[in-house]
């Protein structure tokens, strides 16, 4: 029976949507999945500010009546403007290891984008670059984490049997051991380039975020980012979004504030990281917080039972990276790792040829242990 098509167009469809990734991954060892109230809010275009300016629908696909996959497509409306495309992009693509699902899923993205005047299909993407993006391609015994997308090995092997999709960008991840303690030269430099440049770290407080300190911290991200691959800078209305979503179960003391005080404490980098939550979110039945999924999550952050800590987001400004600022992100953070019994840290998403951002991690031990890929095909 040929692969059946639908569009989501119910919260029951809605709902099917989310789970399927839940069944089609149920106990494997590497997968993080997502919280499901997350999904909600992320897919549901009156919850998320990203729906300003994008557009999508969602499919499901159908076999023997029998659900086998899932996709969205996403046209970012700003993203096409920034970088002068005019691309569909696909998301949340997951299926049964059946080259015909594969291939239907992606033609009703391509589909779409066609009816939307779009010229090309990318992706893994999501709806911003605050969302997991890039198909994992080497790594599938590994751990995934919150932020990342964990897929199955013949993910990639049917996006070559497929025939017409071409690398569009690739990424490395990074396996970070936290060293017994902060070598001796390090913190000579970090010293250093305090005193050479008059930078110095700032601690974010809880009464800093009450007065709005919170939105500088993703406006750095805006400047930082701004040339990344498919990024388009967040608008204020994410930007009070994901304050709200993320800064207040944060632990002040794994963020890392860099200050320019010859200019008025201007801020020119920033680290935001926290506990791994990878094997918590595990222990979430379906992505569901009750009835203990919260009792897990509680013990990862607040109290950090948990051996890794995620590197969420580090931007520095590209006129201080020559400075070393980002020495003195990790001469404040490492003895913090320490102190919390953190045996590894781990990087998300890096562009392959952003060398300045891998070079960061040469003065320690680290490990290329994942690589994923955007892939590209002309409608």
């Amino acid at each position: 029976m040929s692969v059946e098509i639908k569009k989501v167009e119910t919260k029951k469809d809605l709902k099917a949507f989310i789970n399927f990734h839940y069944d089609l991954y149920e106990g494997n060892p590497y997968d993080v999945p997502s919280l499901y109230s997350d999904e909600i809010n992320t897919l549901s275009k009156d919850r998320n500010a990203a729906f300003d300016f994008c557009d999508a629908e969602y499919f499901l696909a159908y076999k023997d009546g029998k659900l086998v996959g899932r996709v969205a497509a996403i046209i970012n409306n700003r993203a096409n403007e920034r970088w002068e495309q005019k691309n569909v992009r696909f998301g949340w693509l997951d299926f049964v290891d059946d080259i015909e699902v594969s291939e239907a899923l992606l033609q009703a993205v391509t589909d779409y984008g066609k009816s939307k005047g779009m010229a090309a299909v990318v992706g893994p993407l999501g709806f911003t670059d605050m969302d997991p993006e890039g198909m994992l391609t080497w790594g599938f015994d590994k751990l995934g984490t919150m932020a990342t997308i964990y897929n199955y090995e013949y993910y990639p092997q049917h996006m070559e049997r497929l025939g017409g999709w071409e690398k569009d960008n690739d990424y490395v991840e990074y396996f970070l051991p936290v060293p017994d303690k902060m070598p001796d030269k390090f913190l000579k430099l970090s010293s250093m380039i305090e005193q050479r440049y008059n930078l110095r770290v700032k601690k974010v407080t809880r009464e800093d975020v009450n007065n709005g300190y919170a939105r500088k911290l993703f406006e750095i991200i805006n400047e930082t980012y701004v040339d990344l691959y498919g990024f388009v800078t967040l608008t204020d209305h994410q930007i009070d979004q994901y304050v709200k979503m993320f800064l207040p179960a944060v632990d002040f003391n794994l963020v890392t504030v860099i200050v320019d005080a010859n200019k008025d404490d201007k801020i020119v980098g920033i680290a935001i990281t926290i506990p791994s939550l990878s094997k918590a979110l595990q222990k979430c039945r379906r992505g569901r917080l009750f009835p203990f999924g919260w009792w897990h999550l509680l013990r990862a952050i607040k109290f950090h039972k948990t051996e890794g800590v995620d590197l969420l987001l580090i931007g520095v400004l590209p006129e201080y990276r020559s400075k070393g600022a980002n020495a003195l992100i990790f001469a404040d953070l490492i003895p913090r790792y320490i102190e919390y019994g953190f045996k590894w840290g781990e990087s998300q998403v890096e562009m392959e040829t952003n060398t300045g951002v891998q070079g960061q991690w040469s003065a320690f031990e680290h490990i290329n242990h994942k690589r994923r890929r955007c892939y590209k095909k002309t409608i």
